[in-house]
């Protein structure tokens, strides 16, 4: 046999044995079902973003004078962690936990008005209209802080837990892609704070029409002028009228069901460490009449609204 031929026939035996050792290193490296994706777990913390669509209760704040915006709901950051656990072949179950805020502010100062069309509100008055409503200025007395302005800050709470269940599509060894849903309960909670001056602690927790003695509130007539007899008389007939108080809260809240439909990715990018990522679209829905006015009393007519928008979650975590 020539030697040439000799020659070819060892290089292709040595390709042969080579292709052969890198397939078989390969596959072992990248099995797409190893061991590993059949059990263990993970838990970890991480933050998920919420582009809401819509701020259920935002007509509050608009009726405070804020742009509902401004509460910096697209997105708005929820800070929280999840974890997961292989149950059986393919299928994982976890459980998620967060918590997202956000809130605004502003203060006013105070204008005072005289309202001579009988039109609800302040109207700006046509030039040479007679009985035009008109604006004053507001001068406290001497007894009351001279800078007197009315402060309100509105807060955005929403609270979530729910479970979690995935059907995992191994890609490689360490890399894996999942289809699920999150579902669970959540807490909406949308607060408005008002305050005048500077908050004094012993002010603070007073009622709002005189004062607690016993098991009767105290409310002291101001004759203005004329006879206690007829204060008594006008207060029967108009009813009590609240007192100047320094700061009053409006809360109104409502638990709601939650379901995120979502896909995600997990890279286990060190031996007991990965990253997992997903994007998805929540969907919660508060009833008709769900509300709650201060935690406790029903809103009877309060309007049906979703809590919902497209969803990217992302975690560190530590396990398999």
């Amino acid at each position: 046999m020539p030697a040439y031929c000799l020659y070819l026939f060892g290089t292709m035996k040595k390709i042969l044995i080579i292709s052969q050792i890198l397939y078989c290193s390969l596959f072992g490296q990248g099995n797409l079902y190893p061991v590993e994706t059949s059990f263990g777990g993970g838990i970890g913390f991480g933050n998920m973003y919420m582009v809401m669509n819509e701020v259920p209760g935002g007509e509050v704040m608009d009726r405070m004078g804020f742009n509902v915006d401004q509460l910096q709901t697209k997105p708005l950051v929820f800070y929280g962690g999840e974890g997961f656990a292989q149950m059986t072949g393919p299928w994982r179950l976890g459980g998620y936990a967060g918590i997202g805020a956000s809130q605004v502010s502003n203060v006013y100062d105070f204008v005072l008005y005289a309202n001579r069309d009988g039109v609800p509100l302040y109207q700006e008055p046509n030039a040479g209209a007679v009985n035009g409503d008109q604006l004053y200025t507001y001068k406290p007395g001497v007894d009351l802080e001279t800078t007197e302005r009315l402060s309100v800050k509105g807060k955005l709470n929403i609270y979530l837990g729910a479970i979690t269940a995935e059907y995992v599509f191994p890609i490689y060894r360490d890399l894996e892609i999942m289809t699920g849903a999150l579902m669970g309960l959540g807490s909406y909670n949308l607060s408005v704070d008002q305050s005048i001056g500077i908050p004094i602690w012993s002010d603070l927790g007073r009622s709002m029409y005189g004062y607690i003695q016993g098991d009767s509130v105290m409310v002291e007539l101001d004759a203005n002028g004329g006879t206690f007899d007829d204060a008594a008389d006008e207060l029967n007939r108009k009813g009590v009228q609240p007192i100047r108080v320094s700061e009053s809260m409006t809360e109104i809240s409502s638990l709601f069901f939650n379901f995120q439909p979502y896909v995600a990715i997990k890279w286990q990018f060190l031996d007991r460490m990965g990253l997992r990522m997903s994007a998805g679209f929540n969907r919660g829905t508060i009833g008709a009449g769900r509300w709650r006015l201060n935690g406790h009393i029903p809103i009877n007519d309060s309007p049906e609204a979703s809590i919902g928008g497209f969803t990217v979650r992302t975690v560190i975590y530590f396990g398999l």
